[in-house]
């Protein structure tokens, strides 16, 4: 009987214990949403072995991630992309996963910020590690992680105390006690570095509306770009081998029947002139579309995908992400590149 008691108030008293870990995030504006981890990642990655020639895959970092709207790009063309891009990272490594390790023969739009297309080549440098180690996991994947995957879903979308946000937004146990200042602790020379985007099971990232709405938080956003500017000032970009890795897998892709879109997504503000500076037009872009040969579509020339204010100067409001979607497709359909 005591042992049926005992097992009485524990389970009750760990259930209080969830729903007031609960509240105490809802209430601190945190909602369920699910994590952009490995897993997400390879069932969209898995999406493209049964991909069509009349499929779309998206490749790159951020601003394709957070700009090109998959619900709108399936609002104009009746199909939806299969999105494989992932923050901070180059777009080399997976376009050379679909190149050499797929028989996809559709479209690929590749997101070039020059920042990371150009950096480095060395697979395990921060612009390629998450690629080439999501690619692995792809590979390595056992129907045991399938299933853990599974179950997780219904679980994520309904408690926000379940997300693994990591960094100074992060809730599990590490996070939080990485938070606790003790002793003379050397403060980490980075700004913090807040989640700004939600997810969805598409893989359809959207800003949230605070970063939209919330020039101080906004501001947060953009003293890490100007710490990441500062940072990798003294990198020299691998432009030659960048651009001949990235060359040589498109005459592959070509040459099977694939086509290529190079997407130059917007900048604003200290940003763009970092990057006017750093990665002039005429010595990056100009040269790789040249040498492509490729369809590209770099915002400044297009009335209808220039004018845009990005609120933290790399990525657009969700609202100004729709209206950027829908006129790029109109472009490509217009171009002959995409059918309605």
């Amino acid at each position: 009987m005591n042992l049926k008691r005992s097992m009485i108030i524990g389970i009750v008293g760990a259930l209080i214990g969830l729903v007031a870990w609960e509240i105490y995030w809802r209430n601190h504006n945190l909602v369920p949403d699910l994590d952009d981890d490995d897993d997400l990642w390879v069932i969209h990655r898995e999406a493209v072995e049964d991909a069509t020639e009349d499929d779309v895959v998206i490749v790159g970092s951020s601003r394709v991630y957070f700009d090109l709207q998959l619900d709108k790009w399936e609002e104009e063309t009746g199909k939806r992309p299969i999105q494989l891009a992932i923050e901070g990272t180059s777009p080399l490594y997976a376009f050379d996963d679909l190149v050499n390790n797929t028989d996809f023969n559709g479209t690929i739009v590749v997101g070039v910020t020059a920042g990371l297309f150009f950096s480095t080549l060395f697979p395990e440098a921060p612009p390629n590690e998450k690629v080439v180690s999501r690619i692995k996991y792809y590979e390595d994947r056992t129907y045991a992680d399938r299933l853990n995957y599974n179950l997780s879903i219904p679980l994520q979308s309904s408690f926000a105390f379940i997300s693994d946000v990591s960094g100074v937004d992060g809730i599990k146990l590490k996070a939080l006690l990485d938070e606790i200042e003790v002793g003379q602790r050397v403060p980490d020379p980075m700004p913090p570095f807040h989640k700004f985007s939600e997810v969805d099971i598409n893989r359809n990232l959207r800003m949230t509306t605070r970063t939209a709405t919330d020039t101080a938080f906004a501001g947060t956003i953009k003293k890490v770009w100007l710490f990441f500017n500062q940072a990798g000032s003294e990198n020299v970009p691998e432009k030659e081998a960048t651009t001949n890795f990235f060359i040589e897998n498109v005459k592959k892709f070509k040459n099977r029947g694939g086509e290529v879109i190079l997407v130059r997504c917007p900048s604003t503000g200290e940003l763009r002139e970092h990057e006017n500076q750093v990665f002039p037009r005429n010595e990056f872009w100009d040269p790789l579309v040249e040498k492509s040969d490729v369809p590209a579509y770099h915002f400044e020339d297009y009335e209808s995908l220039r004018g845009f204010d990005c609120p933290e100067w790399s990525h657009l409001s969700a609202e100004d992400a729709d209206i950027f979607t829908a006129s790029l497709v109109r472009i490509l359909v217009k171009d002959g590149y995409l059918s309605k």
